[in-house]
């Protein structure tokens, strides 16, 4: 698939091996809706953002990307190697940094 190509057919619409294909309409903004079954097997929800990698192949690679919110849940259940709050520790860093520059 070209990027900014502006006439696509079906065969430049895929989605991993060939194995999925859906035509959709791109509005004159550049939008364009992503089909239900792709969202839902990706995980999207709206709101929400995904991601566009061109590989090297000259293919497109649609990605979810993850919410604050399931990032900050994602790490509330691993298991924490400090009790002491970021601002505390960054507050110590700034200082050793700080002490560094002007010795």
């Amino acid at each position: 698939m070209q990027v900014g190509a502006e006439n696509v057919t079906l065969e430049d619409v895929t989605v991993r091996n060939n194995s999925e294909k859906e035509v959709v309409a791109v509005t004159k903004h550049g939008q364009a809706t992503i089909p239900k079954r792709f969202r839902e097997k990706l995980g999207i929800e709206a709101p929400g953002k995904v991601l566009f990698r061109e590989t090297e192949g000259d293919e497109v690679i649609v990605e979810h990307v993850r919410s604050p919110d399931e990032i900050r849940g994602f790490a509330a259940r691993s298991e924490a190697s400090t009790d002491r709050p970021a601002t505390e520790i960054l507050q110590e860093k700034r200082e050793q940094d700080r002490e560094e520059r002007d010795a």
